[in-house]
């Protein structure tokens, strides 16, 4: 085999892990579009294997190539015309994820022609069972987006899109932190002396202290920084104390074998021992990296982890806020433990005033309150960044009330100093507060302000306060974020509202209270939202149940039918978001003049189904999300939600038609159009949406010509991504490898 070094990129990576395998028939691109787009990647900081097939000798994939396919977080094939006459090409093509179709078309790689048809049968007479799988592999391409490129085409534009996606994808496990990080290097440094990556045996590290000391974010600076190390094998399962309460912990074992396999499907776990099993037999294979944040049981790590061997080389972190859940019975490994402490009273001021005076320069007296503040705080960078963010701008008066408020405080009470922070707030902020903290932590904000501006809770400043206090921050991919102590706090707030009765507060999330309550015969007039989970065993809802909830603004389902007549219980429903719902319905009536918000998924409902008398009355409906809609072959008549403004259409696999009406959307901004695979044209009447900002069509691969000229001419305005600043043209080619000319 030719010198391995030879031929990949020379910006190296620890551990000899690449983050993209680039295959490609040589012959073909090479010197051409290859070549650019290998430089293009490079040059963006991406560690690329540049596969060279014919550079190879003898009829053996070394190990050092297995490696490097096998840890390359993302595998671009560059499908050309001869590329099914290299063994090698068609032997690493089982693992494709990024496409690109250059001078070939996506039905040649599905075998409907004969261009890579002939080819496979002469490898199949050689390695019969090889070009199996390998024609198994080729045929499911129609599943996976990719790009078509002409051989006589500009090539720029499609390698600034192709690095651009990558960049996006390899962001996927990066862990979003502050900027404003204070005191961590030292810890950092302590950490990576106890993991010692260089050495190859199992270590588990467990770092424990208080909640709101810092703990998961040491875990996520370390985490971005050993990713490159471990490649495509490293997961960070976030939250685990509050998840596993909300879905046990099958979503959480869920999540960690796709991080680890790096499926495109994931794998279905029924219970926790299977869950188990299937973790041990993955892990005890493969190198890995893999963050358990806020662990509270022993046995959480053990049916997460499963019980046999782990690799050599693999590296385990743990955050707890209990120093004693480890080391659990029968786990074989060392536990090295790294006690967390408070910032030194320096760094805790530093923190404080970055908060609190904003970069500016503080006066002596407010230099002196500062000090008197953090010492009375102590060392933790919650505390400190939420009451100095309180504080920023206001006048001393206030800066001295609050001082006096935290010398009345326990040292170790966190909710009470935080909660100043709370009281602060007005009743709308409040609201929306205990809305974020019960029900959209990691949700997009979109769909939620439309909500609380229905309710007139003023959400945009609301949200800007919040914000600026920092009991929540809103992520890069426009998600709510709020810390598990403030989470904690706001939902303590809502237990307090009734210490003994779940159906005198305000809002209910744990499944158990809510099917307690639905049972009993008294109104519940002060429930103004609830989230019902039966993903254990279905529920049925009927319409004397809901009646009793005279407030309720917001209801969120899943696994949950409704049996009855709801002409009257869905008068006030803001939200409602239906997941999943057994196949069997006996409810008539379901509508609401009032509901602004309406996501169904997950359902086999069909065109006639009772579930879309929804629309006829929605005259108020902003916001309609169909996902995974099955047995819809049409969309409903959208003549009475006149004044929608979003709509989303994803994995509707069996729809055809986009019924006409669309056109009369007027106030439509959003068009998200997700993996309709049967959906072959667009009605015309799209071209009429003229206040649309937002057109998403993908993986859509029948959909063949545009509308009518109308759609060519269409003024798009509003802020874009790159891509959708090009012709509206430009971008249906290239995300439905069609020719739209």
């Amino acid at each position: 085999m030719a010198n391995l070094e030879a031929r990949t990129s020379s910006v190296g990576a620890p551990g000899g892990e690449y983050q993209v395998f680039l295959s490609f028939r040589g012959a073909d691109t090479r010197y051409g579009f290859t070549d650019c787009l290998y430089h293009a990647l490079v040059g963006a900081g991406i560690r690329v294997f540049r596969d060279e097939d014919e550079l190879r000798v003898g009829e053996v994939i070394g190990g050092e190539l297995l490696r490097a396919i096998d840890d390359s977080i993302l595998y671009i094939p560059v499908f050309s015309q001869n590329y099914a006459t290299s063994k090698w090409c068609l032997r690493e093509i089982a693992r494709i994820i990024l496409p690109i179709f250059f001078d070939v078309e996506p039905d040649d790689v599905k075998l409907k022609t004969s261009l890579y048809k002939d080819s496979l049968l002469e490898h199949e007479k050689r390695f019969p069972e090889e070009v199996k799988a390998r024609r198994k592999a080729l045929v499911k391409v129609d599943e996976i987006k990719g790009w078509n490129l002409k051989k006589d085409e500009g090539q720029g534009q499609l390698i600034k899109w192709v690095v651009e996606e990558v960049l996006d994808k390899l962001k996927i496990k990066h862990k979003p932190v502050t900027e404003r990080l204070v005191g961590l290097t030292g810890l950092v440094e302590d950490v990576m002396k106890l993991l010692d990556i260089d050495s190859g045996d199992v270590r588990l590290i467990k770092i424990h202290g208080m909640g709101g000391i810092g703990k998961t974010t040491l875990a996520k600076v370390i985490f971005n920084q050993l990713t490159p190390q471990f490649g495509k094998r490293c997961s960070f399962l976030e939250d685990i104390r509050e998840e596993s309460k909300k879905d046990g912990l099958v979503k959480l074992q869920e999540k960690l074998l796709s991080d680890i396999v790096h499926s495109r499907a994931i794998e279905k776990i029924p219970d926790t021992d299977y869950g188990m099993r299937r973790t041990g037999e993955i892990l005890c294979n493969k190198r890995v990296l893999i963050v358990l944040d806020d662990i509270d049981r022993g046995e959480q790590i053990e049916k997460l982890l499963g019980k046999y061997s782990l690799h050599p080389g693999t590296r385990i972190i743990v955050t707890t806020r209990d120093r004693s859940v480890l080391p659990i019975k029968g786990f074989k490994y060392t536990v090295l433990p790294y006690p967390m402490e408070e910032l030194n009273f320096n760094h805790a001021l530093q923190l404080f005033e970055r908060h609190a005076f904003g970069g500016l320069s503080p006066s002596d007296d407010q230099h002196v309150l500062a000090r008197a503040i953090v010492s009375t705080t102590g060392g933790l960078p919650l505390a400190l960044e939420v009451i100095g963010s309180l504080l920023y701008q206001k006048p001393k008066a206030i800066w001295s009330e609050t001082l006096d408020k935290l010398r009345e405080m326990p040292e170790k009470e966190v909710q009470r100093k935080l909660k100043i922070s709370y009281d602060m707030l007005d009743d709308y902020q409040q609201q929306i507060f205990l809305d974020i903290a019960c029900f959209f932590i990691n949700e997009d904000k979109t769909n939620a302000i439309y909500m609380w501006t229905d309710c007139r809770f003023f959400p945009e400043g609301g949200i800007d306060v919040l914000i600026s206090l920092s009991p929540i921050k809103i992520l890069d991919n426009n998600k709510f974020w709020m810390h598990d102590q403030l989470r904690d706090l706001g939902r303590e707030m809502v237990h307090k509202e009734s210490l003994t009765d779940p159906g005198e507060r305000s809002r209910l999330w744990i499944s158990k209270d809510i099917l307690e309550i639905l049972r009993t015969k008294e109104s519940k007039k002060k429930v103004q939202a609830f989230d019902l989970d039966g993903k254990a065993s279905p529920n049925l809802i009927t319409n004397e149940q809901l009646e009793r909830f005279g407030s309720l603004r917001f209801l969120k389902l899943c696994n949950t039918t409704f049996v009855g007549d709801f002409s009257e219980c869905l008068s006030k429903i803001v939200w409602f978001s239906w997941h999943s719902p057994p196949q069997s319905f006996w409810a008539v009536n379901m509508h609401s003049r009032n509901i602004v918000v309406l996501e169904l998924s997950d359902n086999h409902f069909t065109d006639d189904s009772e579930v879309w008398s929804f629309f006829k009355m929605a005259t108020k409906l902003k916001v309609l999300a169909l996902k995974w809609c099955f047995g819809i072959t049409r969309t409903p008549d959208f003549s009475k939600c006149l004044m929608l403004e979003r709509l989303t259409l994803e994995r509707c696999d069996n729809l055809t038609e986009i019924d006409c009406s669309i056109g009369r959307l007027k106030y439509l901004i959003d068009l998200n159009i997700n993996g309709c695979l049967r959906l072959e044209e667009l009605p015309k009447e799209i071209g009429g949406l003229e206040k649309l900002k937002r057109f998403s069509l993908t993986d859509c691969y029948r959909v063949s010509k545009l509308p009518d000229s109308k759609m060519r001419r269409l003024k798009w305005k509003g802020t874009f991504s790159d891509r959708f600043k090009t012709c509206l043209v430009s971008i249906l080619e290239c995300v439905c490898n069609r020719d739209f000319s």
